[in-house]
């Protein structure tokens, strides 16, 4: 049994933190919207003497081990389904750069979720996957159904939104990875102390988390500088422009002409 999974890459429009919750999360509201930058899983499932779970993939930035949501969410599905014991493999073409606020390890386990759950003919509801998205993190829920939604909560809680055509490009430092953890205690600090950023109030942002980390990275700087219309998505370091294209440089990665989508996860075949 083998499948390709599509996993698309999202951008937040608009993020707000709201505070932090008992279990240590951030509660959000945030306008995410998928985009045209995937990564691709090719699953396969063959009857075995005991479940493995195997990963591979095209990146030297990520682990192919326990360490990755990916393997996590085939942990995940195993436990909460009463299927025999099949040797898992999945191999992950990785295009969504890391610790991007892209979504991209995200994408990649809500994928994995849908995946497995086409390939054992679909033994979980579409509301079970949601509750299993919902124990990994915080942006599986959206990206498995992907388009235009208001997020609220850790972002589990979606509002679909009406669907805008746009074009989108992205430009990230290529040697800035910034991980939720730092992006999110920044914020926390920087609000307990009265922090005035030399960009503004933080109402000014339309990303709480622009406004937390940009006066400690230059590179970031540079891109505000550079594209004062852009805006940061998710935890960074990846901004975003609409209808406008970034040039290239040999410190930047960037990505010209997406678009705005209106699809989560799908299978390819």
């Amino acid at each position: 049994m083998k499948t390709k999974i599509q996993c698309p890459a999202k951008i937040n429009l608009t993020l707000k933190v709201a505070g932090k919750r008992d279990d240590g999360f951030h509660n959000i509201e945030s306008i995410m919207q998928t985009i045209s930058l995937y990564d691709y899983l090719t699953i396969s499932a063959n009857a075995a003497e005991k479940f493995e779970i195997k990963l591979s993939g095209n990146s030297t930035e990520i682990p192919y081990n326990e360490k990755n949501l990916v393997y996590k969410a085939a942990m995940l599905f195993i436990e909460h389904t009463n299927l025999p014991p099949h040797k898992i493999e999945i191999y992950i073409d990785k295009n969504i750069p890391v610790a991007a606020g892209l979504a991209g390890g995200s994408t990649d386990a809500a994928g994995t979720l849908y995946g497995l759950n086409k390939i054992f003919n679909e033994p979980l509801s579409l509301t079970e996957l949601h509750k299993l998205c919902a124990k990994l993190g915080s942006d599986l829920n959206f990206c498995l159904e992907g388009g235009r939604q208001m997020t609220k909560g850790r972002g589990e809680v979606l509002e679909k939104l009406p669907f805008e055509k746009m074009n989108v490009s992205l430009i990230k430092p290529k040697n800035l990875g910034i991980s939720a953890k730092e992006a999110y205690t920044k914020f926390s600090q920087k609000q307990a102390a009265g922090f005035q950023s030399k960009y503004g109030q933080k109402d000014n942002f339309k990303n709480d988390l622009e406004w937390a980390l940009i006066d400690d990275y230059r590179e970031l700087q540079d891109i505000k500088d550079l594209y004062p219309q852009s805006t940061m998505s998710g935890s960074g370091s990846t901004y975003f422009s609409v209808n406008a294209e970034f040039n290239p440089t040999d410190d930047y990665w960037t990505a010209n002409n997406l678009v705005t989508t209106e699809h989560g996860i799908c299978v390819l075949n």
